[in-house]
């Protein structure tokens, strides 16, 4: 398996190089050079079995041999038997025809643990067989840091600098973050949006000296092994309610569009997706682009689902390289007018392909808070901010006779402000969280500057002391 660059200007790598690589040297995003592909009895034969071997299936073919199969078995094993429910990401039905899918039950009660998780596992691999350190940079509205500071907190082959939004996570978010009793983490605050963070790290893998001095690698969803590792719930949620027999509909709250782009990824694999639903809150520039088929950036609205208050949704470029017919210059010219002009206007060809897959709504604030009643009144289910931006347009836009699979992106625990104001409840800490409002912090705020935080990273990574 070969990857190639959305921007069709870098050469093509494999499985082990992208994943320490995350943007490829022109800017663009790793996309496999063709989908694997899998039959209807494959599909029908992943049914019943535990979450970690239809994460080996699904991952396998596009590893391309460079892990051996009983290494990938063992980290894919290891991966998810600390996760607090046996089936990973579970079912629960809230009305007849409308299901949820809980991915919180990692260890940082967020959907982001169940890629990251195998993220760290796979990037140890490749590290200790190459005798290796890498710099891990990444830039998170809220529960990416928490994740990836969970999964590769103490591991010696890496050093991990985590960028979030200052005053704009939840406290919750921010401590899982600060207060990480290991040398090799290091939580910066910085003084701007998401959108801000996010650019900076972009720039960070742009500058190919400090890129290299630094053994730089990524973590956020710009990385393929993240894409990758949320395709496999889409497969255990969708054979659970019967494909390949029938076609399952998904709602996925999103800003960053990759947790929607892995059920595209599934859904080019061979599984029958009927349609995919992109929720946003009120930063809606996904759901205005599929209404309008202009992508234009807005300013950035905080709200009770700060996870999703983002106006640069970085994987729609990985959207655009398909809907383009995998043309790498049509797709750096979009991304260059979105850096002169701040959007870009969708061809027509380009669009009507983007909607013939997707479907786009959102929820304000209002409509957030009431389905966070609803949805407790009606079921006893308490769900986050997030899922229930999700939820709120699921009940819009479910169809009869199709499965509707919301996804539950975090425990409401992570926002009981939020919560408790919609829904009267005092949301209990689970026991996994007790303290940790009262453990000491370690962060450092820095401004939204790339020199500042460039000298930051060289002087605190072991990674170019490696080199010396």
């Amino acid at each position: 398996m070969r990857y190639v660059s959305t921007r069709g200007q870098a050469h093509a790598l494999g499985f082990s190089d992208v994943l320490l690589a995350g943007l490829a040297r022109d800017g663009g995003l790793f996309v496999p050079e063709s989908w694997p592909q899998m039959s209807t009895q494959d599909v029908a034969d992943l049914a019943g079995r535990p979450y970690a071997d239809v994460a080996f299936e699904i991952v396998r073919p596009f590893i391309g041999g460079e892990i051996p199969d009983d290494e990938l078995r063992r980290i894919c094993v290891s991966t998810y038997a600390s996760f607090r429910h046996e089936a990973v990401a579970p079912l629960v039905q809230l009305a007849p025809g409308r299901w949820i899918m809980e991915l919180f039950h990692g260890p940082t009660f967020a959907f982001k643990d169940i890629a990251m998780q195998l993220l760290a596992r796979l990037m140890d691999h490749v590290l200790a067989k190459r005798g290796s350190r890498a710099t891990i940079v990444g830039a998170t509205s809220g529960d990416t840091g928490a994740a990836a500071i969970e999964a590769f907190r103490g591991r010696n082959n890496v050093d991990v600098f985590i960028l979030f939004p200052e005053g704009r996570i939840s406290p919750i978010q921010r401590r899982q973050m600060t207060t990480a009793e290991a040398d090799n983490v290091h939580a910066i605050a910085v003084s701007g949006t998401f959108d801000d963070c996010q650019a900076i790290v972009k720039e960070l893998f742009g500058n190919i000296g400090f890129r290299e001095r630094t053994a730089l690698a990524g973590v956020n969803s710009i990385n393929w092994a993240r894409i990758l590792g949320q395709i496999v719930y889409y497969f255990t949620a969708a054979v659970a309610l019967g494909a390949p027999g029938r076609p399952i509909a998904f709602t996925v709250p999103t800003g960053n569009f990759g947790n929607v782009f892995a059920g595209y990824a599934a859904k080019r694999m061979g599984l029958p997706v009927a349609k995919l639903v992109v929720a946003t809150n009120v930063n809606d520039i996904l759901a205005r682009t599929l209404e309008t088929g202009e992508y234009r950036v807005g300013p950035v609205t905080a709200t009770t689902s700060p996870s999703m208050d983002i106006q640069v949704s970085s994987n729609f470029e990985r959207l655009l390289f398909e809907v383009y017919d995998r043309d790498g210059v049509a797709v750096a010219g979009l991304m260059d007018e979105l850096k002169r002009t701040g959007g870009f206007v969708l061809s027509q060809g380009a669009l009507e392909r983007v909607r013939s897959d997707f479907e786009g709504g959102r929820a304000d604030e209002a409509e957030t808070a009431a389905e966070l009643s609803a949805i407790y009144r009606g079921t006893g289910f308490l769900a986050d901010p997030h899922t229930a931006v999700g939820l709120a347009v699921a009940r819009r836009l479910a169809e009869p006779g199709v499965p509707m699979v919301g996804l539950a992106t975090a425990h409401a625990a992570k926002f009981p402000e939020a919560v408790t104001a919609a829904t009267g409840v005092n949301v209990g800490v689970p026991r996994q969280l007790a303290g940790i409002m009262d453990k000491p912090e370690r962060f450092v705020t820095l401004a939204n500057d790339r020199a500042a935080i460039e000298a930051h990273i060289v002087h605190n990574t072991r990674a170019i002391a490696e080199k010396v």
